[in-house]
C-alpha cells in the first residue's frame, strides 16, 4: 500500500498544501521547525486518527482556525481508496470511501503506518507506558476488535477508579458494585492480555532473524511480554480469569486505602533481552539501538504476514540517529518494497543506492516543494 496524494488545511503550521508521492522512497528535506515532521505527523494521524506526539487533538490545529483536515488518497491491491479526517474542537470525523465512519475503530486499520524516530529509541529503555502504547497501537491496526476492547477496558478502570476513590473517602460504602465493576474488568482484561501475548511472540519471530543479521549474528533477541499478574501465555481462559479473580480480592482493601486499580493490563510491560541480559537496564546504547530498529523492521513483516500488504514506513530525522552499518541495513531492508518517508536537513553523507533514486521534498515555513 502506498499514499499518492496528501492535501492538509489549517494542519499546524500548514495552512494549505496538495503534494503528490512516489511509490518508494520521498525524502523531505528542510531546515528544523520549518514543518519536515509535521508532514510525518499527518500522515500517521491519517492513518491512526491520533498524534504519536500529542494527546491534545487541539495541538493539530492550525492557530486561531476551528478545525485541521487531512485529506489522503491511498493505493492497494484492491484499487484507490480515499480518507479524509477532519479534526475539530468538537471532536474528530473519519471518512473512509467518503463514508462517514460511526466509530474510529471502523476508520483505524484501512491505512497501515509504521513509524520511527528518535523517540522510539526510547521504546527499549524508555518507560512500561511507552511499550503498552506501542503494543495497543501496533495490535489495533491489524484488529479492530482489540481497539475496541482497549477502549472498553479504559472506561471500564475509569468506573472502578471513581469507585474506588468514593470508597476510600467514605462517600460510598457498599461494596457490591466494585464486584459488578472488577467482574466486567476481569472479563476484558483477559481479552487484552491473551492477544498481548500472542502477538508478542508473533514480533519476537520476527525480529530474532532481523536483529542476528544486524548484529552480523553475534546477539539473540528475545521479547517478553511481563505481566502484573502472574499469568501465562498458555493458561486457559478460565485458569487466567481464576487468577485475576484471586489477585483483586487479595488486594481489595489495599485498592480501597489508595483509591485506585493496583493490577492489570494498563501496569504490564513488556521486555527485550539480549544474550541472556536485559538490554534496557545492561545493554549498550548500541544494543538498544539494534533491538529497536529490529522491532521497527519486525513490524512492517508482521502487518504485511497479517494483511497481505506492506505499510507505510515513516522515518523521522532517524538515520542521523543510527550509524553507517545500521543506516545501511535499514536502507537495504526497505529497498523497493515499502512506500517509505525520510525527513533530514539534507542527504550529504547518505551515499545509497535507495536515496540517491528518491523523490525529493522541500520544506520551508509551512510551504511544499518537489525538488526531484
Amino acid at each position: 500500500m502506498y499514499i499518492e496524494q496528501l492535501e492538509l488545511k489549517n494542519y499546524r503550521n500548514y495552512e494549505s498544501i496538495e503534494v503528490n508521492f512516489e511509490n518508494k522512497v520521498n525524502v523531505i528535506l528542510g531546515e528544523n521547525a520549518q514543518g519536515k515532521t509535521n508532514i510525518m505527523e499527518s500522515i500517521y494521524v491519517l492513518a491512526m486518527a491520533k498524534s504519536h506526539r500529542t494527546s491534545n487533538d487541539k495541538d493539530l490545529i492550525r492557530w486561531d482556525e476551528e478545525y485541521a483536515k487531512i485529506k489522503g488518497r491511498i493505493q492497494k491491491y484492491n484499487g484507490g481508496l480515499p480518507l479524509e479526517l477532519v479534526l475539530s474542537k468538537k471532536g474528530k470525523k473519519a471518512k473512509c470511501n467518503h463514508l462517514e465512519q460511526q466509530k474510529l475503530s471502523q476508520y483505524v486499520g484501512n491505512m497501515n503506518v509504521v513509524m520511527f524516530a528518535p523517540e522510539d529509541l526510547h521504546l527499549v529503555k524508555g518507560s512500561p507506558q511507552v511499550r503498552r502504547r506501542f503494543i495497543d497501537m501496533e495490535i489495533g491496526q491489524v484488529s479492530p476488535v482489540y481497539l475496541h476492547d482497549i477502549s472498553l477496558y479504559q472506561k471500564i478502570l475509569q468506573q472502578r477508579n471513581h469507585y474506588l476513590k468514593l470508597l476510600q473517602s467514605r462517600k460510598q460504602t457498599d461494596q457490591t458494585m466494585l464486584d459488578v465493576l472488577t467482574d466486567q474488568f476481569i472479563e476484558v482484561a483477559v481479552k487484552i492480555v491473551k492477544k498481548r501475548f500472542d502477538f508478542v511472540q508473533l514480533l519476537e519471530s520476527w525480529a530474532k532473524p532481523i536483529h542476528s543479521g544486524i548484529s552480523r549474528n553475534l546477539e539473540t533477541l528475545e521479547i517478553l511480554y511481563k505481566p502484573s499478574l502472574d499469568v501465562s501465555d498458555d493458561q486457559e481462559w478460565s485458569k487466567m480469569v481464576e487468577v485475576y479473580e484471586r489477585k483483586f480480592e487479595g488486594i481489595r482493601e489495599r485498592e480501597i486505602d489508595r483509591g485506585v486499580t493496583l493490577a492489570g493490563p494498563h501496569r504490564d510491560d513488556l521486555q527485550f533481552i539480549v544474550n541472556g541480559r536485559d538490554v534496557q537496564t545492561f545493554g549498550s546504547q548500541g544494543q538498544q539501538r539494534t533491538t529497536a530498529l529490529s522491532v521497527k523492521l519486525a513490524e512492517i513483516e508482521l502487518i504485511h504476514s497479517e494483511i497481505n500488504e506492506y505499510p507505510i514506513l515513516l522515518l523521522d530525522d532517524v538515520l542521523s540517529e543510527l550509524d553507517d552499518y545500521r543506516q545501511s541495513h535499514l536502507l537495504n531492508t526497505i529497498q523497493g518494497k515499502v512506500q517509505t518517508f525520510v525527513t533530514t536537513t539534507n542527504v550529504d553523507g547518505i551515499d545509497h543506492q535507495t536515496l540517491n533514486e528518491a523523490a525529493q521534498f522541500e520544506v520551508e515555513a509551512g510551504t511544499m516543494k518537489r525538488l526531484k
